[in-house]
């Protein structure tokens, strides 16, 4: 399961239980709730009325045949129209109904006319009543119908400080039942709003999380791709992604990895020179270290002479290493281009073709110079060293007495000598550092980093180097016509 799933089906399971428990107590809460406040209703009224029937129970005005004040008033009472809001409820007859009966649990009235002369004595609420104690009940009219269920609340009548009989109050259920139905559907719909908008928080904060997620992600992803420094051909590395800017402690999380992937690319970078360097030093450093173990014994002139050579060779080659090498480097830390001045391709050429002119000149290698000159955004220093090794390797295999084509196209040259090419399948290694093919002396006397200078230099300016057999011969071609990028 994605992580953005994970987030949400936990965000939402979070709310929903708790959703989930508010509701089942407020649910649970709602009706115990209402005949409470009912019944603290009932119970102020049951003792204002008794106060009232005082008078007329010491003056027996609740005997048969006689109806005092307190009797009439009542009985006439639910007769009366009413038209009531309550909040949102709409009231239009009176449920409230009132009994009085003696010491004896006789009932004396019936505000509703029904009950007169019944005996209530047993009632739990008139029962408890006359013994001075708190009296309530709540009974069903039918069994299994709770909604026929009448609450009841007794309040004792006095009279000269003696209990002389007891009111009581009673409500049905179903009166108070649209209350709390009405406060039911409230509470679900609220609920119902309320795991929506959780859902919809939930969706929201979820999508926000993920896509900084994967942001962070990507640029890790990016992260473990081979770098500009790693990669055999920098013409096919991307350029490092800028580090993503993102709130609060994944921001800082970002800026971390970036400042880890900065330390080991610099520590691979350094590694992988010092692996490489070593390797190719070990052959030069040899034959130095063999050529002066053999000067030291007493050879004939001739001998000696080849040995001191031999070590004068070896140090020439470790001198172009070296300096091939803080070439490389200085190019693989540079981040953008000084092409302030447009450049000439044309003049470029004919400045490296003159640096090279008298070591072909000795080999009788003629340097033919052609083609249309173009300029652009270029650095000139740049292309004169791209193109002055890509000289020096076609002088490195061309035959004696041959010729090398430097082909100047709009935005492009093209160099071509008449040497044996190389087989097809190590043309894709071209470009690798210290990667060299066999001279057609049979020797490795290059130091394998003059292809990469130059695709350094080919994706500094936003070009590209295509390489390709051309029997005979070898044809290397440098496009500038892209447009120049600038690392970031």
């Amino acid at each position: 399961m994605r992580l953005g799933l994970r987030l949400f089906f936990a965000f939402f399971l979070i709310n929903g239980l708790a959703a989930f428990f508010v509701l089942q107590v407020f649910m649970v809460e709602v009706k115990p709730s209402v005949r409470k406040v009912t019944e603290d209703t009932l119970v102020e009224t049951a003792y204002a009325l008794a106060a009232l029937a005082s008078a007329d129970m010491a003056g027996g005005q609740f005997q048969p045949g006689k109806r005092g004040a307190f009797s009439q008033q009542l009985s006439h009472y639910t007769d009366k129209p009413i038209q009531a809001w309550i909040w949102d409820s709409r009231k239009t007859h009176l449920d409230l109904r009132v009994t009085v009966t003696d010491a004896q649990g006789k009932v004396l009235f019936d505000s509703q006319g029904r009950d007169e002369g019944a005996d209530y004595s047993r009632w739990r609420d008139v029962y408890l009543t006359l013994r001075g104690e708190y009296g309530a009940r709540t009974t069903r009219a039918i069994k299994d119908d709770e909604s026929s269920s009448v609450m009841y609340v007794s309040a004792p009548i006095w009279v000269n400080g003696q209990i002389a009989g007891v009111l009581t109050t009673s409500k049905p259920s179903r009166s108070v039942q649209k209350i709390i139905d009405s406060a039911e559907r409230k509470i679900l719909r609220g609920g119902l709003l309320f795991v929506l908008i959780s859902a919809g928080v939930g969706c929201a904060v979820t999508w926000w999380f993920v896509v900084h997620v994967r942001r962070l992600r990507n640029y890790a992803q990016h992260v473990q791709a081979p770098t500009l420094h790693e990669s055999a051909h920098p013409e096919q590395t991307p350029p490092p992604l800028a580090v993503p800017a993102m709130p609060g402690e994944l921001g800082e999380l970002a800026q971390a990895m970036d400042n880890m992937r900065k330390r080991l690319e610099g520590r691979d970078y350094i590694e992988g020179y010092v692996r490489a360097l070593t390797h190719e030093l070990k052959s030069p450093v040899a034959a130095i270290r063999g050529a002066g173990e053999l000067l030291l014994e007493d050879l004939p002139a001739e001998d000696r002479q080849m040995f001191a050579q031999q070590v004068m060779d070896q140090s020439l080659r470790l001198q172009n290493l070296i300096d091939q090498l803080l070439q490389l480097s200085r190019l693989e830390q540079r981040q953008q281009l000084d092409a302030s001045h447009s450049c000439s391709l044309m003049q470029c050429a004919q400045q490296a073709t003159d640096a090279l002119r008298s070591q072909a000149a000795q080999r009788q290698i003629t340097l033919q110079l052609h083609g249309v000159d173009s300029t652009g955004p270029w650095e000139s220093g740049l292309v004169e060293l791209a193109i002055s090794n890509l000289l020096q390797n076609a002088l490195d295999f061309a035959p004696n007495g041959s010729s090398i084509d430097i082909a100047l196209k709009p935005h492009g040259i093209t160099i071509r000598d008449q040497g044996p090419g190389v087989p097809d399948a190590l043309l894709s290694r071209l470009g690798e550092r210290f990667f060299t093919t066999a001279r057609p002396n049979g020797e490795r006397s290059g130091t394998g980093l003059g292809l990469s200078i130059v695709t350094r230099i080919m994706h500094l300016h936003g070009g590209s180097m295509r390489i390709c057999n051309m029997a005979p011969g070898l044809a290397v071609t440098l496009d500038f016509s892209s447009p120049s990028q600038q690392l970031v």
